[in-house]
């Protein structure tokens, strides 16, 4: 039986950048090896001692998810990786070995690895269901999501990027990963959830998703750059010649800079002809800047091209447009704020003590 897992690469991403260069998922605790490991109790012996100070609802906690890392992930398992470096993106790779630990890496964080074979782009949280998308923001390190289909939908995520949401996802041969071993199914399967700022961010995105697509999301875009200083001209719908939105600035919007717009609300990453599109649009309408909006993000191609572009150019996918509509909601529009109905809250932020 196959199963999905989420292996988290540190609380700040630091391990993120070097698992997907060296193909592997690993866990930082301080244990020593785990090979010789046969059982939960030897992880949590290995735990007591090396973290006396620890409560014993955190020590048991802490050894589920060591226990499973160590003997649940099989071969062939998904291994999600939310990204901390590219907030709003998830990597997805299949576990392709066991367990081993690694004496002569230098970094002990990385010293508990399992190989894995991440997928070349990562994916883009926009193209996962809110149900789905809500069940990957446990804060656990390690853990195995199988609410509302979840093995399936994930396995259909790695395959054809794209989430079949609980009621399209197919027959599944998945089960919680805990059979078969001496885990309690509370370990590590669907933790308790709570709300998190990463998950009401989350639920403001998939809003978004399913209340502005296609030609309602450019007509939100060009009432955020009104805000930010622009009058904009926005297309009709329908064939466009790859210009949304034109901008300027001034009474009559020609004054410098002026701006072309290109809006993809489509959730999967944009290639690099679009790009080269919206180049020549700035081009062919003598536009100072270009804008493009690409819901989904950008594959690696376009971005390494963007690169060489970024003075007269800008890229917002999901999550820098989440932080213009943040940035600019109090002076919105009231029609366009009652159908993105927030409410500001301050919230201690304890990761930041």
């Amino acid at each position: 039986m196959t199963n999905a897992w989420v292996v988290r690469a540190g609380r700040d991403g630091e391990h993120e950048q070097s698992n997907l260069d060296t193909s592997r998922a690993t866990i930082a605790w301080n244990l020593g090896d785990l090979a010789s490991a046969t059982s939960r109790e030897d992880v949590r012996k290995a735990m007591d001692a090396a973290y006396p100070d620890d409560s014993a609802g955190r020590l048991a906690n802490h050894t589920g998810q060591v226990w499973a890392f160590r003997s649940a992930i099989k071969p062939g398992d998904i291994v999600l990786m939310p990204s901390k470096l590219k907030p709003g993106y998830i990597h997805l790779g299949k576990c392709t070995g066991p367990y081993t630990y690694d004496e002569s890496e230098p970094d002990p964080g990385r010293r508990h690895q399992i190989p894995v074979a991440w997928k070349d782009e990562p994916v883009s949280k926009s193209v996962i269901k809110d149900d789905l998308l809500y069940s990957l923001n446990a804060i656990m390190t390690v853990f195995n999501p199988t609410r509302n289909s979840a093995g399936a939908r994930l396995h259909a995520l790695y395959e054809r990027g794209s989430d079949p949401g609980s009621t399209g996802a197919p027959s599944s041969n998945t089960q919680p990963a805990t059979s078969g071993t001496d885990l309690s199914a509370t370990d590590v399967s669907d933790p308790e959830l709570a709300p998190t700022l990463e998950s009401i961010r989350d639920r403001i995105r998939t809003h978004l998703v399913e209340n502005f697509p296609d030609h309602k999301l450019t007509r939100l875009v060009a009432d955020i750059l009104e805000v930010l200083g622009f009058r904009c001209e926005v297309s009709p719908p329908g064939p466009d010649g790859g210009v949304d939105i034109i901008a300027g600035r001034g009474p009559l919007g020609l004054d410098s800079p002026t701006l072309i717009v290109e809006v993809k609300s489509e959730p999967g990453a944009i290639d690099v002809k679009v790009l080269r599109g919206l180049h020549s649009a700035m081009t062919q309408h003598r536009a100072d800047q270009g804008l493009l909006v690409a819901w989904g993000g950008v594959t690696k191609p376009a971005a390494r091209e963007f690169l060489r572009d970024r003075t007269s150019f800008r890229i917002w996918d999901s999550e820098e447009l989440l932080n213009r509509l943040f940035e600019t909601y109090d002076r919105l529009p009231p029609s366009t704020r009652s159908r993105i109905p927030l409410k500001q809250a301050w919230v201690l932020d304890e990761d930041g003590q």
